[in-house]
């Protein structure tokens, strides 16, 4: 599964996906809808794929809470966020058994529940989504670090665009053009 473009943006229902990046902010999709806005540098955003939830021993990336969750529920609908805490307490006993009880609050487990939700709708949460995406023999990872090669010029095919400096130049030096002229008249 890939959370690293699955982001959760503070005052805003749901979860997004980060479709691209603009000059002052992004381009995201819903999950769900599949609806593309646009949100500003200024909006809280949380990546999933940087989220831990805290156990007695270390925090577990919620990439892997998912799976257990996926395990479980046979990659079906888990429990609804808006069950009564002792029913989601079960649920994060199952999911994830040594949590720590005293840094993971009610209201945590309510928002892994309806992540998890969201995500099955939209079609996340497959036993293929879970399959390791790092290479295990030579042949695949030189593929790999081809395509990213491939893409570095694309993204910095837009950043070499930068005619728009030298426009911005000669027009600055068009206007101080006027003022030499005006100082050889008078």
């Amino acid at each position: 599964m890939l959370l690293e473009k699955i982001i959760s943006i503070s005052g805003k229902p749901g979860l997004f996906k980060l479709v691209s990046q603009l000059r002052n902010g992004f381009i995201i999709e819903d999950v769900t809808t599949k609806k593309k806005v646009s949100i500003g540098n200024s909006s809280q955003v949380s990546l999933l794929d940087n989220i831990a939830m805290f156990t007695f021993d270390k925090e577990v990336p919620l990439f892997e809470v998912f799976e257990n969750i996926a395990k479980n529920y046979d990659y079906k609908e888990a429990i609804a966020h808006k069950s009564s805490d002792a029913e989601l307490k079960e649920f994060m006993t199952a999911s994830l058994p040594n949590y720590d009880t005293e840094r993971v609050y009610a209201s945590d487990i309510k928002k892994l529940a309806q992540w998890y939700n969201i995500l099955q709708k939209a079609g996340y949460m497959t036993p293929e989504s879970f399959v390791k995406a790092e290479p295990e023999t030579l042949e695949g990872a030189p593929a790999e670090e081809v395509s990213l090669e491939t893409e570095a010029p694309k993204k910095a095919a837009p950043k070499a665009e930068k005619p728009a400096a030298p426009k911005i130049k000669a027009t600055s030096a068009a206007k101080a053009a006027p003022k030499s002229t005006h100082r050889k008249q008078g």
